[in-house]
C-alpha cells in the first residue's frame, strides 16, 4: 500500500526523509516517486535533524525552488527489519519546526501496538490529527490481504486522482474484505488480546535473552524480531548457512522458524544475516517456552 501511496504524492524535485531500516515496500515506492531521497540513520532523531538543517540552508540559496519543494518524513510504526518502534514524539516535534509532512506505515504495529490495538499514535498518545498519511497492508494482524491509508478527506482525495492505476483496476474480493472486518471486530470486541499479546512478547523475548552465539534484536514488546549471530564469520554466506542450521534443528523438533529473507542486490541498506521470530496471542505460555527451549538447544548443537 505504502509503495503506491508514495508517488501519489511525492514527485520529481520534492525531497522525501527516510530511515535506513525502511522496509522493501517503502524502497519501490521511493523509487517510484523519483524523489530527491536522503536516508538517515534508523531512528536517529539528531541525524535526522542534521539533514532537515543542511536543506533548510539549502533552501535559502533559492527561496523560489523552495516554495513548490515538499518535504516528507517516510518512518514505519514498527520496523519488520529491526523490531523497533520509530521515535514518533521526536518525529512530530521535527516536522512542525521543518515544516515537512509524515507518512506513518504501520503494516506491523497496526494490531499491536497501543491499548486497543490502533497502533503507534495510540501506544504514544499522539493525535493522528498529527500525522498526515497512515498507511498498512491487512497481511498482518488481519490476516487478509490488500492494505488501507488514512489521512483528511483532501489529502485521500488527492489520492484517488494521482494513484497508481492498478490500484483501482483490483480491487479486494468479497471474501477476503469480509475476513479483514470481522479481524477488526474481533479486535473491537476483545480489547484485552493486546495486552495479552504484550506480556506473551515480553515472555519470549526475556526466555531467548542469554543464548550462547546469538544475540536478540528488537524490542520486547515487538511480536516481530530478530536473531543474529553474537560474532558474524566474516561472510554472509557463511552466517546464512549456519542460522539454516539452526533453522532446520528447530524444524525438526517442530518449531517453525524462518530466516529474514530480502532481495539482495536490491535493498538499499541490506540488514545482517537473521532468524525471524514471530508471537501470536493464539500461542499458549507452553508453547512459547517450549520453542525458547528448543531454539536455545539448536544454537549449542550448531554454534558450540
Amino acid at each position: 500500500t505504502i509503495a503506491s501511496a508514495i508517488p501519489a504524492y511525492s514527485k520529481r524535485g520534492d525531497i522525501v526523509f527516510v530511515d535506513r531500516a525502511a522496509g522493501f515496500a517503502i524502497q519501490k515506492g521511493l523509487q517510484a516517486s523519483r524523489s530527491d531521497i536522503k536516508w538517515f540513520r534508523h531512528n536517529d532523531v539528531a541525524d535526522l535533524e542534521r539533514l532537515l538543517r543542511e536543506q533548510e540552508a539549502e533552501d535559502l540559496k533559492n527561496p523560489r525552488k523552495a516554495r513548490v519543494t515538499r518535504r516528507f518524513i517516510v518512518v514505519e510504526g514498527l520496523y519488520m527489519n529491526t523490531g523497533t518502534v520509530c521515535p514518533l514524539p521526536e518525529l512530530v516535534k521535527l516536522k512542525y519546526k521543518y515544516k515537512a509532512r509524515i507518512f506513518l506505515e504501520e503494516s506491523l504495529s497496526f494490531g499491536v501496538l497501543g491499548e486497543h490495538g490502533r497502533g503507534v499514535t495510540e501506544h504514544f498518545g499522539i493525535s493522528i490529527d498529527d500525522i498526515d498519511l497512515i498507511s498498512a497492508n491487512m497481511e498482518n494482524s488481519l490476516a487478509s490481504v490488500g492494505g488501507f491509508c488514512c489521512g483528511r478527506s483532501f489529502v485521500i482525495d488527492h489520492q484517488r486522482l494521482s494513484g497508481q492505476g492498478y490500484c483501482f483496476s483490483a480491487s479486494l474480493p468479497p471474501l477476503l474484505a469480509a475476513a479483514a472486518i470481522e479481524a477488526l471486530n474481533i479486535m473491537e470486541e476483545n480489547p484485552g488480546i493486546f495486552l495479552v499479546l504484550k506480556e506473551k512478547c515480553e515472555r519470549i523475548h526475556k526466555a531467548l535473552q542469554g543464548i550462547s552465539g546469538l544475540k536478540v534484536v528488537g524490542e520486547s514488546l515487538s511480536p516481530a524480531f530478530h536473531l543474529q549471530l553474537t560474532d558474524s564469520t566474516g561472510a554472509r554466506e557463511k552466517d546464512v548457512t549456519l542460522l539454516q542450521e539452526i533453522v532446520n534443528h528447530c524444524m525438526n523438533r517442530g518449531i517453525a522458524l524462518t530466516q529474514a529473507r530480502y532481495l539482495e542486490k536490491e535493498e538499499k541498506c541490506l540488514p545482517p544475516p537473521s532468524i525471524r521470530v514471530v508471537v501470536t496471542v493464539e500461542q499458549t505460555d507452553e508453547e512459547l517456552e517450549r520453542a525458547a527451549r528448543i531454539i536455545k538447544e539448536a544454537a549449542q548443537a550448531v554454534l558450540l
